[in-house]
C-alpha cells in the first residue's frame, strides 16, 4: 500500500496512526474505569451527579455519614444479580467528555442504550408488606450493601474508611459487625478492620434494614398497552429505591403486586407529589418520548393548593433555581442557578388558600415548589418550602436572612425535634457532623454493650443459617420471617418511633395531566383541590 509514497510522508502517516491508536486505548481504558466506578461517582459528586433519591426530590450524593455502601444498594454490582441502578433515565448513555492533550484526538465511547429498571424475584422476596393504620409497612429484613473499592480507599484501612466516611454508626459497631461476620471482603469474612484495601477489592456489608412507612393508598393503573404503563402515584411513595426506601417504592410495588417489570421511567415526580407517572415498556418507546421532551412537545399540568390568595391572573415565574443541598434535597432561587420557567393560573380561592394550575416549561428539581415559595404562596403543607426555617418571610422574593449552612441546620433541627427526619428523607446518619443536634437522644450503644451484642448476633446468625437449611414448609418460612424482624446489632430495632398519620404523608401537589403529540393521560383531581374543600 506504500508503493510510490515518499518515505517522509509515509513516516508522518504512520506516526499519526500510532498517535490515534494510543489515544483510542487511553480513552477506552478511561471509559472502562468510569463504568466500573459509576456508582461510586454518584456517591462522591456532592455538587454534580444526582443520585436516586434526587429523582424524587431525595438526595444522596455525599457519602459522609452513610451506612457502608448505601449509595450502591439500589443496584448491586454483582453481575448475576440482574439488578440495575436506577440512574436518571435522561442521563443514560451520557459520558463526561475527556479533554485530551494538545493535538490529541479523543475518540468518544459508544453511547450506552437506555435500559429498564429491573429487579428479580429474589429481590422481591427479601421481605413482605403489611398494612396498619392506613399505612403500608415493610417488615425489617437483612440486606447486603455491596461495592468495589473506590479509588480514594486504595491503600487505606477499613477502619480509616469507616471512621472518616461512614459515620452513621460508631467505630465500635463495625468492630462488633466484624465479630458477628457481617462484613466481607472479596467474599471472605473480615477478621480485622486494620486490613488495607486494594484496587478491585469487593466489599459486602450485611445490615438489618428498616424502611419508613408510606400511605396504604393503592397504586392505580390509569392506562396500559404494549408501549406504556401509566399510573396514578399516591403521595409519599418514591419512584425508585433511594435512601431508606427500597420495597416501599413504586418500582417494587409494581413489580411485586402488578407483575410490571423492566420499566423505563419517562419523567420524575417528587416522593410527596402524587399524580400521573408514565413508564415505557421498551427502550424504543423510551427514546421516542425523551426525544419529544427534548423538543418541548410534552405538556405537563399540575394542580396544587397554596397559602393565601393567589393573584387572579396568569403569573409567569422565570427565576433560576440553585440546588442548596443534594443530601437534604433543598433548592432556592439564585442568580447562579439553572434557568427555568413556570406558568401559574389560579383556579379557586376559599378565603384561606388557593388552588393553582401549574405548567412547568422546564424540569428543574422542586421547580414548582420553589417558584411558589418565591412568589409568596408556598404549597400549604410543603414540609420544606413552607417552613419557618427560611425566616419570617419564608423565602418570599428570595429573601433568606441566613447562610445556606444555617438554613440546612435549621430545617434539620425542626424535623429532628418532631422526630420526623424521614419527611426530609433523612436519617441521622445521613448528616455531616454539626448539622444534627448533638443533644438529641441517640440510639447508639457504647462499646461494651456492642461487644456483648456481637456475640449474640453471631449466635443468632448461626441459628438462622442452620434453620434456613430446613425451611421446607410455609409454616417454617413464616416463622423465619418473624425471627428476622429484630436484630441484636441494629440500633433502629431499639428505637420506638411513632407512626405518621396518613394525612401527614400527603402534600398538596398533584400531576394532573401529561400530553404528547399522540397521547394524553389525566388523573382524577384530588379531594383537596376541589372548590368546596375547607381546611380542618
Amino acid at each position: 500500500m506504500w508503493r510510490g509514497v515518499p518515505g517522509c510522508l509515509r513516516g508522518i502517516v504512520q506516526l499519526q496512526v500510532a498517535l490515534w491508536f494510543h489515544s483510542f486505548v487511553r480513552t477506552w481504558s478511561s471509559c472502562r474505569e468510569t463504568m466500573t466506578e459509576a456508582p461510586s461517582a454518584q456517591a462522591e459528586a456532592a455538587g454534580g451527579l444526582k443520585a436516586l433519591i434526587q429523582q424524587n426530590g431525595d438526595a444522596a450524593s455525599d457519602t459522609s455519614g452513610e451506612p457502608l455502601l448505601e449509595q450502591t444498594a439500589v443496584g448491586k454490582q454483582v453481575p448475576e444479580s440482574g439488578e440495575q441502578a436506577p440512574a436518571p433515565v435522561a442521563d443514560s448513555g451520557k459520558w463526561k467528555k475527556r479533554r485530551g492533550a494538545a493535538g490529541e484526538r479523543v475518540v468518544p465511547p459508544p453511547k450506552k442504550r437506555r435500559t429498564g429498571v429491573s429487579f428479580s424475584d429474589e429481590h422481591f422476596a427479601e421481605t413482605t408488606y403489611y398494612f396498619e393504620g392506613g399505612l403500608r409497612k415493610v417488615r425489617p429484613y437483612y440486606f447486603d450493601f455491596q461495592t468495589y473499592c473506590k479509588g480514594r480507599w486504595v491503600g487505606r484501612s477499613l477502619k480509616h474508611v469507616f471512621s472518616t466516611e461512614f459515620r452513621s454508626q460508631p467505630l465500635a459497631y463495625y468492630e462488633a459487625a466484624v465479630r458477628a461476620e457481617r462484613l466481607h471482603l472479596n467474599e471472605e469474612p473480615v477478621q480485622d478492620l486494620s486490613i488495607v484495601l486494594k484496587d478491585n477489592d469487593f466489599l459486602r456489608n450485611t445490615v438489618h434494614r428498616h424502611e419508613p412507612p408510606v400511605t396504604a393508598e393503592p397504586i392505580r393503573v390509569l392506562a396500559e398497552n404494549n408501549d406504556m404503563v401509566v399510573i396514578d402515584k399516591p403521595s409519599s411513595i418514591p419512584v425508585h429505591p433511594c435512601g431508606r426506601f427500597r420495597h416501599n417504592t413504586v418500582i417494587f410495588i409494581l413489580g411485586k403486586e402488578h407483575q410490571l417489570k423492566e420499566l423505563h421511567p419517562l419523567h420524575r415526580l417528587d416522593r410527596l407529589t402524587s399524580g400521573v407517572l408514565m413508564f415505557a415498556k421498551t427502550a424504543e418507546v423510551s427514546e421516542k418520548i425523551h426525544e419529544q421532551v427534548r423538543d418541548r412537545q410534552l405538556e405537563k399540568e399540575y394542580v396544587c393548593r397554596v397559602a393565601g390568595e393567589f393573584p387572579d391572573k396568569e403569573v409567569i415565574c422565570k427565576e433560576p433555581i440553585l440546588v442548596v443541598s443534594y443530601k437534604v434535597g433543598v433548592c432556592r432561587v439564585d442568580s447562579r442557578g439553572k434557568p427555568c420557567e413556570t406558568v401559574f393560573q389560579r383556579l379557586s380561592y376559599n378565603g384561606r388558600s388557593s388552588v393553582v394550575q401549574c405548567r412547568p416549561l422546564t424540569g428543574r428539581t422542586h421547580q414548582i415548589r420553589v417558584h411558589l415559595q418565591f412568589l409568596g404562596h408556598p404549597i400549604l403543607n410543603d414540609p420544606i418550602y413552607n417552613s419557618t426555617a427560611w425566616g419570617p418571610s419564608r423565602g418570599q422574593g428570595g429573601h433568606i436572612p441566613k447562610t445556606d449552612d444555617e438554613l440546612l441546620r435549621d430545617l434539620v433541627a425542626e424535623y429532628q425535634a418532631k422526630e420526623s427526619l424521614s419527611m426530609l428523607d433523612l436519617c441521622e446518619g445521613d448528616m455531616a457532623p454539626g448539622l444534627i443536634d448533638s443533644t438529641a437522644p441517640s440510639s447508639e450503644l457504647d462499646k461494651d454493650s456492642l461487644e456483648g451484642l456481637a456475640a449474640a448476633a453471631q449466635k443468632t446468625d448461626g441459628i438462622a443459617e442452620a434453620a434456613a437449611q430446613h425451611l421446607d414448609t410455609p409454616e417454617k418460612t413464616a416463622k423465619a420471617d418473624v425471627n428476622q424482624e429484630t436484630d441484636p446489632l441494629c440500633a433502629e430495632c431499639r428505637v420506638l418511633r411513632q407512626d405518621p398519620l396518613p394525612q401527614d404523608l400527603v402534600m398538596f401537589l398533584h400531576a394532573l395531566r401529561y400530553k404528547g403529540p399522540d397521547f394524553e393521560y389525566v388523573s382524577p383531581i384530588p379531594t383537596w383541590a376541589q372548590d368546596d374543600w375547607q381546611e380542618d
